[in-house]
């Protein structure tokens, strides 16, 4: 029969000293997996975080999750993690900051998505973002219409930076309005200013169908050219 407190299965589970070797060999397999795993998850998985923090993080809480109620899982191991973690940690981001070949392949790098009020299509396939999730983190930056924005990057830590026109800049662009969106039409009925539903590219369109000459697409929606609100 067990009993609590029995300071060798405590400490090191009935496991001799030299299993720490094993895990810190396993702390860097789960460490380089985890590394692995985000950086694949793409840049929304890891927003406003930096992947490195969120390898700590996910690290540290398994290591300190476990031996707070499993009675197999030994305090000591569970220290090596710590450390093992804490030391890779550092040394990753020691390794990035010294050598920019290396950080630009854990971190990635800032993406322009959006150039003169268009979307840069290969870019934002290559990010594997959803329209939708990306419109909405344009709305709430208060931003109407595409015909409003200059340049929009996505940032290694998956924000958005965006740099604005001027007002007197301002020029017609797709609506980001789920109400206005909504309205996108193939066979245009009436001549107007219309933005390509996938693209944003702008032209002026009399009656009948047109392909996008962007993106080949013939799906259109009015396009308004409202001022930003402060």
């Amino acid at each position: 029969m067990k009993e609590i407190f029995e300071w060798n299965r405590f400490l090191f589970n009935d496991l001799p000293a030299i299993f720490l070797v094993e895990v810190l060999v396993r702390a860097l397999i789960m460490y380089v997996i985890i590394l692995v795993a985000l950086r694949s998850s793409g840049k929304r998985g890891v927003k406003q975080l930096s992947i490195y923090e969120l390898v700590l993080i996910i690290g540290l809480g398994s290591a300190a999750g476990d031996p707070m109620f499993y009675e197999d899982v030994g305090i000591i191991p569970a220290i090596t993690v710590f450390i093992a973690i804490i030391f890779l940690y550092r040394i990753t981001t020691w390794l990035s900051g010294k050598n920019k070949k290396f950080g630009k392949i854990l971190e990635g790098k800032p993406v322009t998505l959006i150039t003169n009020g268009r979307f840069s299509i290969e870019n934002f396939k290559k990010e594997n973002l959803a329209q939708t999730e990306f419109f909405s983190e344009l709305r709430h930056q208060n931003v109407e219409h595409l015909g409003q924005i200059r340049i929009g990057i996505i940032e290694p830590t998956g924000e958005i930076s965006l740099f604005f026109y001027e007002d007197k800049d301002v020029k017609p662009g797709l609506p980001l309005i789920p109400e206005v969106f909504s309205k996108s039409v193939m066979l245009i009925s009436e001549q107007a200013v219309y933005a390509c539903t996938f693209c944003g590219d702008t032209q002026e369109i009399g009656k009948g169908l047109l392909k996008c000459p962007v993106c080949k697409r013939n799906s259109w929606v009015k396009a308004i050219n409202n001022k930003r609100q402060s």
